[in-house]
C-alpha cells in the first residue's frame, strides 16, 4: 500500500481518536458564530496506518502525544519546517522491525572491503540514473557518464562521483551561467534543497523499518550528522528529484520562488513512479525494497542493493 504524505501549511490541531488523525482548524473551532454542526463537517481524519510522512510547516500546529506516538509506532517520520519553510528536523521511530538487535549487530560487524563494494554499486546507480536523466533533458546519449559508471572502482578512490557530477549540473541547466549544486545557490537549488529534504526522510524511514541504523553510513561518516546512511542510500534516488525540479523550472523560469504550489509538486516525490527489479513501483515502495536488500548485504544473504534504474 502506497503511504501518504500529509503536509500542514496552516493553523491545524492534530490529535488521535480511534486509530484515526483528527485534524482540526484552530479559526473554525474558535469561531462562535459558526453552527456546531458545521465545526464538526470540517474536521478531517486519516487512518493512522495510512500515513507515511508528516511535513510541519507552521509555528501554530499542535498536535497531541498520542497522535504523536501512534504515527511513530506506524513508522511514519516527522518532518519539521523552519521559519522559512524549509525542512529543519526529522523525526523517526526508535525502532520499525521485531528483531532489531540482531540486525543493528549484523550492520556494526559489516566488513570494510564489503562497505566498499556497496558504495562502489551506489555511485554507479547515481551516475547511470543521472546519464538517463541528462539524456531525458537533453535528448543526446551522455557516453562519458556511462563510461564513468563503469569505471567506479570499489570505494570510488578516483572519485569518479565528483567528475560526473560537476559534468551533469553544467549540462542539467545549461541555461544558468556556472550553475554549481550549493545549499545557498542560485534557484533552483531551493527546490532541489527541499526536494532532497523529503528524499532524505523517506529513505530514513525505510531504513528504520528495515532495522538499520541510519546514523551508520558505508561511506559517509560525518560525526555531526545523524544520518549518513541515509544519505548515502539515497544517492541513486537523487536524479528523480532533479528529474521534477527540471520540469518545474522549465515551466517557471529563473525567478522560481518556493511557494506552496511548488512545494505541493515537490511532495509528490514520495509517490514518483520508478523502475526497480524490473517492475513500476511508487518511490517509498522501491526504497523499502533497497533497504531491505541492503540488510541482506550485511547478513551475508546477498552482495548487491537493489537500486532502481532510471
Amino acid at each position: 500500500m502506497i503511504k501518504k504524505t500529509l503536509y500542514f501549511g496552516n493553523p491545524a490541531y492534530l490529535s488521535l481518536r480511534n486509530a484515526q488523525l483528527v485534524i482540526k482548524i484552530p479559526e473554525v473551532e474558535k469561531n462562535l458564530s459558526l453552527p456546531e454542526s458545521m465545526k464538526r463537517s470540517s474536521e478531517i481524519t486519516k487512518p493512522i496506518e495510512d500515513i507515511g510522512v508528516v511535513v510541519l510547516d507552521n509555528k501554530q500546529i499542535t498536535i497531541t502525544s498520542g497522535a504523536m506516538e501512534a504515527l511513530l509506532e506506524n513508522n511514519c517520520a516527522f518532518i519539521t519546517c523552519d521559519s522559512k519553510g524549509m525542512p529543519v528536523g526529522l523525526l523517526l521511530p526508535l525502532y520499525g522491525n521485531t528483531t532489531q538487535n540482531e540486525r543493528f549487530r549484523k550492520q556494526l560487524d559489516a566488513s570494510l572491503p564489503l562497505k566498499k563494494q556497496l558504495w562502489q554499486q551506489t555511485i554507479q546507480a547515481k551516475i547511470n540514473n543521472q546519464a538517463s536523466v541528462l539524456s531525458d533533458c537533453t535528448n543526446e546519449e551522455i557516453k562519458c557518464m556511462r563510461a564513468w559508471a563503469n569505471a567506479v572502482r570499489s570505494g570510488d578512490p578516483d572519485n569518479l562521483e565528483a567528475r560526473a557530477a560537476a559534468y551533469y549540473w553544467k549540462m542539467l541547466f545549461t541555461d544558468i551561467d556556472d550553475f554549481t549544486r550549493e545549499r545557498e545557490g542560485v534557484p533552483p537549488n531551493n527546490l532541489l534543497n527541499y526536494g532532497y529534504a523529503i528524499l532524505r526522510a523517506v529513505v530514513a524511514r525505510g531504513l528504520v523499518c528495515s532495522g538499520l541504523l541510519p546514523t551508520l553510513g558505508i561511506h559517509h561518516h560525518n560525526r555531526y550528522n545523524a544520518y549518513c546512511l541515509a544519505d548515502d542510500i539515497m544517492e541513486p534516488y537523487r536524479p528523480y528529484v532533479d528529474k521534477l525540479v527540471f520540469e518545474l523550472y522549465g515551466r517557471c523560469g529563473k525567478d522560481v520562488v518556493l511557494d506552496k504550489e511548488m512545494k505541493a509538486a515537490l511532495l509528490s516525490i514520495p509517490t514518483r513512479e520508478v523502475r526497480i527489479a524490473g517492475k513500476r513501483s511508487p518511490l517509498m515502495v522501491a526504497v523499502g525494497q533497497t533497504t531491505a536488500s541492503l540488510y541482506k548485504c550485511f547478513s551475508g544473504e546477498s552482495r548487491r542493493i537493489i537500486y532502481p534504474e532510471y
